[in-house]
């Protein structure tokens, strides 16, 4: 396990100096001036080369690349060329609120799911299976933005249960905040139950036929045993890759979400710094979305090999 464990480290770390490698590069590449973006269109040219000098903009590539891989093992990006101010103040608490966002999102998802897929399995080719699985493919076939917009007419605008804005003001309690958060992450639980449903209701398939199922059956275990202890030990692996997944997605389409919403998360700063240009905010983001990406896959793979130890075999 320790081996598997450095060994998969190892891969994160090298996975995320290439991202942050295409990251410096297509930042680079894409046309703006942060001097001019920080004292407008009046500034003096003067003092527009002034600021962009202090911050190296006009430094050698090979400088700036260093300054950037330094900042990818120390997580300090600067300041941000548009809000002048430290950007872990900018990126942190957004970074929070989408946290909070995507964990609810998959409390309502990820539960769901797994029954829906272990019930249709258990009935395969059944009309309730058909009806999971075709639900499931509709479902995760919609936009997220799509989805939302549906829903915040339907709930906020038609019958008005819900909030138009997930933003909850200042001094909403922890238990408050989820009524605001409630619809949006419903929002990404309707796209994302068709992914983990239909791949739950493979991998117990899958299981349902293998040996091992026979074989605990003929020793006599009761059928909820042979479930719990042998199929959904093993049918869960690509199940949980699947989650893993649809974590880094979640982040992904917060940008949308958070739009329709108009919730101030790392989806909607992501979304400004690009409008806006802020390279410094613009980076960390994108660091932070697939910092989460690679610790879900990560976390997902140690999961996975603790539930069947043949993957620790085949990778020794």
């Amino acid at each position: 396990m320790k081996r598997y464990i450095l060994g998969r480290l190892l891969q994160t770390v090298i996975t995320l100096w290439i991202l942050a490698t295409v990251v410096f590069f297509l930042v680079n590449v894409l046309p703006g001036n942060p001097g001019r973006t920080i004292y407008g269109n009046t500034a003096p040219e003067v003092v527009v080369e002034k600021y962009n000098r202090q911050i190296g903009y006009y430094d050698p590539a090979i400088t700036q690349y260093g300054r950037a891989m330094k900042q990818l093992f120390t997580l300090d990006y600067g300041n941000s060329w548009r809000f002048n101010k430290p950007v872990s103040s900018v990126v942190w608490p957004a970074f929070g609120r989408s946290a909070k966002l995507a964990i609810l999102a998959l409390i309502l998802t990820v539960p769901i799911a797994i029954l829906a897929g272990r019930f249709a399995a258990k009935r395969r080719d059944s009309l309730l299976d058909r009806t999971i699985v075709t639900t499931g493919l509709a479902t995760s076939s919609l936009p997220e933005f799509v989805t939302g917009s549906l829903l915040l007419y339907l709930f906020c605008v038609k019958w008005k249960i819900f909030k138009a804005f997930a933003d909850p003001p200042a001094g909403t309690s922890f238990f408050g905040q989820w009524r605001y958060l409630l619809l949006p992450a419903i929002a990404m639980a309707i796209v994302y139950f068709g992914y983990v449903a239909r791949m739950t209701r493979a991998g117990v398939i899958n299981a349902l036929n293998a040996d091992y199922t026979r074989t605990a059956t003929m020793k006599g275990l009761s059928p909820r045993q042979v479930m719990n202890r042998h199929i959904m030990r093993n049918a869960l692996g690509p199940t949980i890759a699947v989650v893993a997944v649809q974590i880094g997605y979640l982040f992904g389409g917060l940008v949308m979400i958070e739009t329709v919403f108009n919730y101030s998360g790392i989806g909607s700063l992501l979304l400004k710094a690009i409008v806006q240009k802020d390279m410094p905010v613009l980076q960390a983001t994108i660091i932070m979305i697939g910092l989460v990406y690679m610790l879900a896959t990560l976390a997902a793979d140690l999961l996975i090999a603790w539930l069947n130890p043949r993957i620790l075999l085949k990778a020794s």
